[in-house]
């Protein structure tokens, strides 16, 4: 069953990209004409920040007593956002990629979940540090959108939800699973008219909250275990911000540190706040709008927003695709329990 549902996935993947040829070969030329070395270097940031992301999940898992490898944790990084993308379905294919792993070796799949939505928050709080910047930038040059605001309002309520619910599992298994029983029935309600039965169970809801609850009290207890994400969070952004850098010096466009952390902010953002898997078509035209407005001209613009979601899109999302298959030759590695258990 699990490999028919990678190969449906994979095919997927295949007809999306097929009916996106046309923007990946324009990408392709574009990239072309830029300065090879600048967008090689850009190209080894956007595999180290791959590998940022593993080590976060790894930090993380560590502080919830679980043990994986750096390797296997950036493949499963790689092939989330793939399958994030040719299934989008609210970031909960990629967390499904994740739970399906630690099922594999035998580890709490609700820990691994928890981890994904504690690896989120630290990600939001690492954009927002990053996004206040740029909105006092916009302000000063008066390019502050209503639009900019109310997508800068909708992620910093992401990322108060998320802390709201992590702090109550840190604090008490009981008052996470209610909590988590009071959402399932808001989405029960929701969609009851449309399935006419119980999409979530309140059951299910409380018996992972006490699992989870147990790997996050355990990350309390340890605050290292909290403030190395946060770094790799950090980096994360630095490492994107680069990239953005680089993709102006490869085009010869005249750069600001104002202009590269405005854009970046905007076409981040637009990425998480966006009714299209990672931002398709949104985060262009946005990103586009945003250089032209910071006085590029719509032609550069145009060339940078395409060589920049190239590398950060359309290169990792491939990159994916070879990932998700990877896994399954990937060994697994014996967990403690599992190693306690054969002696």
């Amino acid at each position: 069953m699990r490999k028919f549902i990678i190969a449906t996935v994979l095919l997927l993947g295949f007809i999306f990209i097929v009916g996106r040829l046309t923007e990946i070969q324009t990408i392709a030329q574009t990239l072309q004409r830029g300065i090879w070395w600048f967008l090689g270097l850009a190209l080894i940031i956007q595999f180290l920040w791959t590998l940022n992301c593993g080590a976060s999940f790894r930090a993380i898992y560590r502080g919830m007593g679980i043990e994986e490898r750096l390797g296997t944790l950036s493949l499963i990084v790689s092939a989330a956002n793939f399958v994030n993308v040719v299934a989008p379905s609210g970031g909960v294919s990629g967390i499904a990629i994740f739970i399906s792993e630690a099922r594999r070796r035998n580890y709490s799949a609700a820990r691994v979940a928890a981890a994904g939505v504690l690896y989120l928050l630290f990600d939001y709080l690492g954009l927002i540090a990053v996004l206040v910047v740029g909105l006092v930038v916009m302000i000063r040059r008066n390019d502050l959108s209503i639009v900019v605001i109310l997508a800068s309002a909708a992620l910093v309520g992401l990322a108060m939800l998320f802390t709201y619910l992590i702090n109550l599992g840190m604090q008490s298994a009981v008052s996470f699973g209610n909590a988590l029983a009071k959402i399932s029935r808001i989405i029960n309600r929701i969609l009851g008219p449309f399935i006419h039965r119980e999409y979530l169970s309140e059951a299910k809801a409380h018996e992972f909250a006490y699992d989870a609850a147990e790997g996050l009290i355990l990350m309390r207890s340890q605050p290292r275990s909290i403030l190395l994400p946060l770094l790799f969070a950090v980096t994360n952004k630095s490492a994107q911000v680069l990239i953005l850098t680089l993709v102006f010096l490869a085009f010869k466009v005249p750069i600001s540190i104002g202009t590269i952390i405005a854009c970046f902010s905007i076409g981040t953002l637009f990425v998480i706040i966006s009714p299209t898997p990672a931002g398709i078509g949104v985060v262009e035209g946005a990103l586009t709008l945003a250089l032209t407005s910071m006085y590029i001209s719509l032609g550069d613009a145009a060339v940078i927003t395409l060589s920049y979601r190239g590398i950060t899109f359309w290169i990792p999302m491939l990159v994916g695709m070879i990932s998700l298959r990877a896994l399954e030759k990937v060994g697994i590695q014996p967990q403690p329990e599992q190693e306690q258990n054969n002696v």
